[in-house]
């Protein structure tokens, strides 16, 4: 069975990993994404991130989840996939998202983790604000409200 969703709770890594478990599959890979302190900009110089917040326009980025799952499950062989998302106020070290992907053999589910995680960044309204020191900047300078 698969898990697609949204939360402002903390992220129980094991809970959505374990979720995906069916028994004719041989591997789960999961990806737990984090916040980090150190920002590398385009530049190359690196800035110093105190927190991140996380919105979402949440009931498109739920139905453009449920795509994603239903798209890698056409595109390589596997059985069960969990995206669990994490929104509002994150410290350093807090998971942010959690994909896991359950299949009969290891090499498709680490490609359709890839993927999954790779696509929900391009096109589920999801926004990161990254809050330095010295200011704020959403990533790719997009703002949710434009």
């Amino acid at each position: 069975m698969d898990l697609y969703e949204l939360t402002t709770d903390p992220i129980d890594i094991n809970t959505v990993a374990r979720w995906v478990v069916p028994p004719e599959c041989g591997a789960t890979v999961t990806l737990d994404g984090y916040a980090r302190r150190f920002t590398r900009e385009k530049d190359g110089t690196t800035r110093e991130t105190l927190y991140l917040v996380y919105e979402a326009y949440e009931p498109m980025a739920l139905k453009e989840m449920a795509k994603l799952i239903d798209q890698a499950k056409v595109e390589f062989e596997v059985s069960a996939i969990g995206i669990v998302h994490r929104l509002g106020r994150l410290e350093i070290g807090e998971t942010s998202v959690v994909i896991s992907v359950a299949a009969p053999h290891r090499k498709a589910a680490f490609a359709a983790c890839e993927w999954l995680i790779r696509e929900l960044k391009r096109t589920v309204p999801i926004w990161k604000k990254e809050v330095y020191a010295d200011g704020e900047a959403w990533a790719e300078g997009e703002t949710p409200h434009s």
